[in-house]
């Protein structure tokens, strides 16, 4: 039987302040997860020491200097230690700069070893936005800031995967007043035509694309709004006539109902919480976020960083454990199913 290639994959805790380096810790004790591929944990090593701490276990490293000091061997854990953020520079569980500025530059760190290829994929805890602004980097969320450091302008977005469904967003971090004006046929065709290439990527065979709906029942003929019938509906059309396996729109309030009964695997929403809301509620520790149609795999857990329990030692680690398998499977090409096995 042929043994399955281990890609080397970068680790990082994403926000010192919140729940990403207790759950970076308890997530390394899980062989099955830990065997998949040949990590590379990258931050400041006094973090991921006080992660380990908190999560009341031991974490087995090996500190490099640099990325070529990493041998790959079986059960190596090699750790570069940044040392760009000390713990008297911030509180557990409550928002820093300091924190955010790190999180920020730990991820710039990585990415120029992956455009060094030294690394083929990276899974990071969960960010925070606003302490990544208050640090001094001033995107308009962590998806824009990774693809300006990777050089992409245009052409890629944030996806939310549970088990089997992946989630796409046709607007995703704006005031909500400003939805309705960005709710095009060019942009919902644009999406459409976005998840249609990612998932035949991720090697599914003609796509099933769901497209939700983005006024009440649908707008109801036109009562409750017309971006329906102005907007959506040929956008749907116009995929449908590209050969795209594409349906809609359908009531956003009962779109989820209808999941588990038919055989979709992609959600096109209108909005973030449309779309979050619902899949939050099929399973907070299942969610995965990853990024599409940037060059390099990309994979956090979907939820934040908890600042409510941070330090507490009661964060669950399944979404993390989820989007190290998910990045995975993406890097070796195969045909994603983050379901239990």
């Amino acid at each position: 039987m042929e043994t399955q290639r281990k890609p080397i994959m970068a680790l990082t805790y994403g926000d010192a302040a919140g729940i990403g380096p207790e759950l970076v810790a308890q997530v390394l004790q899980l062989d099955e997860i830990r065997s998949l591929a040949h990590w590379v944990l990258i931050g400041d090593e006094r973090v991921f020491q006080q992660g380990a701490e908190l999560a009341g276990v031991t974490l087995n490293y090996r500190r490099i200097d640099s990325i070529e000091q990493a041998s790959h061997q079986e059960h190596e854990l090699p750790l570069i230690d940044l040392q760009n953020v000390n713990l008297d520079d911030f509180q557990k569980g409550t928002l820093s700069p300091e924190a955010g500025l790190a999180s920020g530059k730990t991820l710039e760190y990585t990415l120029q070893l992956v455009k060094g290829n030294h690394l083929e994929g990276v899974v990071y805890a969960p960010l925070n936005k606003e302490a990544m602004f208050r640090g001094g980097l001033h995107f308009e969320d962590d998806i824009h800031f990774l693809g300006d450091l990777l050089g992409v302008k245009d052409g890629f977005g944030e996806i939310n995967v549970m088990e089997k469904l992946w989630v796409f967003r046709v607007t995703s971090h704006i005031p909500l007043r400003k939805v309705s004006d960005l709710i095009t046929k060019e942009s919902v065709g644009q999406r459409i035509r976005f998840a249609h290439e990612t998932l035949t990527a991720a090697g599914f065979h003609q796509p099933r694309i769901v497209v939700a709906a983005l006024n009440p029942h649908a707008g109801e003929g036109g009562l409750f709004g017309m971006e329906e019938i102005d907007e959506i509906i040929p956008a749907v059309q116009d995929a449908q006539a590209q050969g795209i396996n594409a349906v809609g729109p359908y009531p956003a309030d009962t779109i989820f109902l209808r999941l588990p009964k038919d055989p979709f695997d992609c959600l096109l929403s209108m909005y973030h919480d449309q779309a979050q809301t619902g899949m939050k509620l099929m399973g907070f520790n299942k969610g995965v976020t990853v990024s599409g149609g940037l060059p390099v795999v990309l994979a956090t857990p979907a939820h934040g960083t908890a600042f409510d329990i941070a330090g507490k030692g009661v964060a669950d680690p399944g979404a993390m454990a989820h989007a190290m398998k998910l990045a995975v499977r993406l890097v070796l090409g195969k045909q994603i199913s983050v379901a239990n096995e």
